[in-house]
């Protein structure tokens, strides 16, 4: 009898046993690895969030909250658009205590003949943009020149294709990296592509709804207050010296979703550790049947002079290769489920969701294998000293 063999005939020999202990240590598995991957995706996309917005406070028109949320803009990719005087860019700067103000404005595509497809489309003004500029310079490093669009990571056109957005052909010239929000659905232009755009969709009968006299219109005011000054007395001056504008501080928002991210988090967090929990319980008790089921078995190994060292190294393989295969298959089962759906998943929590790096993933997958491992071998352990040490005499004679 080649004793090295021997763990894996045991495993051989009883399948249903083997595929139990493998599907338990799965599933296992595959909750820690999973809950590891949604937290560490809400975290990422909350960081970029706010390198994303790069402002401290962004004024918008006070219409904008009732007619499309500007914070569902920015997380989940809804379309809409609002808009506002473009003098409130220049009272806006007025205001003492402000640094920069770099204006956009927004246009919502029709998914119909006249648009490739629906889409959110936002102009900006790239002499005194500083929002968009430093995504540009991070992923493309080349700014859109007229009726060029730059787009988002979820938008499904490339470099090189044309998009029609109300029958104006446009170039796409480069795509944006991901950010895990809903500006990954977006497509940017400068503000002479936009001023085209905007006429093109009038010529449609898209009305922009704004009582100004002049063709000047801004949907957003992104605000770099100056270092040193008070933001919310910043903030304050702005709401006050502006028309029909509601001046948000950056920070309020993402400490709004950062509260929502945290609450998600802790969720996940006491899932995993309840099946961790349970998982660990039902191994123990599995062990334990294991251990009455084997006890003739491991004494007649006893008689034929097997050390106990040898016996404890026997379960502990035994314990090891199965634990290391429900790894396997349960991170692989997670992984299929996350990796393809990632923007399900963002739109149905409405968070910003930004999935690690690769390098980040094969950790997180190592320490979850390892995890997993070291559970089932732990749980094996007490019940591989009780076999040891059974007296094979005692045993065999069924006392």
């Amino acid at each position: 009898m080649n004793i090295r063999k021997l763990p894996f005939t045991n495993l051989r020999r009883k399948p249903g046993r083997t595929a139990a202990l493998i599907l338990l240590t799965a599933f296992l598995a595959m909750s820690v690895f999973g809950g590891s991957m949604v937290v560490m995706s809400l975290r990422n996309g909350l960081k970029s969030l706010e390198s994303r917005l790069g402002a401290d406070i962004i004024v918008v028109p006070s219409s904008a909250q009732s007619k499309v949320s500007f914070k569902n803009m920015l997380l989940t990719g809804t379309t809409g658009a609002f808009y506002m005087s473009g003098d409130n860019l220049d009272r806006t700067l007025e205001v003492e205590g402000v640094e920069k103000a770099s204006p956009q404005v927004f246009l919502s595509s029709l998914k119909a003949d006249c648009c490739s497809i629906r889409i959110q489309v936002i102009g900006f003004d790239p002499d005194n943009d500083f929002v968009v500029r430093p995504w540009i310079e991070e992923s493309c490093q080349r700014e859109p020149g007229e009726m060029d669009l730059l787009v988002g990571a979820n938008v499904e056109a490339d470099t090189g294709e044309i998009l029609k957005i109300y029958d104006e052909p446009c170039h796409v010239t480069g795509k944006l990296a991901a950010t895990g929000t809903g500006l990954d659905s977006a497509v940017y232009c400068t503000m002479d592509t936009m001023q085209t755009l905007l006429k093109a969709a009038e010529a449609k009968g898209i009305t922009h709804d704004i009582t100004s006299e002049d063709d000047d219109l801004v949907s957003a005011i992104y605000v770099k207050v100056r270092e040193g000054c008070d933001i919310g007395k910043v903030n304050s001056a702005i709401q006050g010296h502006t028309r029909r504008a509601s001046a948000v501080r950056t920070k309020s928002m993402i400490t709004d979703v950062s509260g929502s991210l945290a609450g998600i988090s802790r969720t996940i967090s006491l899932l995993t550790a309840a099946v961790w929990i349970l998982s660990i319980v039902i191994l123990l008790l599995i062990f334990f049947m294991i251990t009455n089921e084997r006890k003739k078995e491991f004494a007649l190994l006893r008689l034929l002079g097997t050390s106990r060292r040898l016996l404890r190294k026997v379960i502990r393989t035994e314990t090891a290769v199965c634990s290391l295969s429900g790894a396997i298959v349960g991170i692989t089962a997670s992984a299929l489920l996350l990796f393809p759906f990632t923007k399900l998943i963002e739109s149905s929590l409405g968070l910003p969701y930004l999935m690690p790096s690769v390098s980040m993933v094969l950790m997180t997958a190592l320490a979850a294998a390892a995890g997993t491992v070291l559970a089932g071998v732990l749980s094996s352990a007490w019940a591989a000293g009780m076999l040891s040490q059974a007296d094979p005499g005692t045993v065999l004679r069924g006392e």
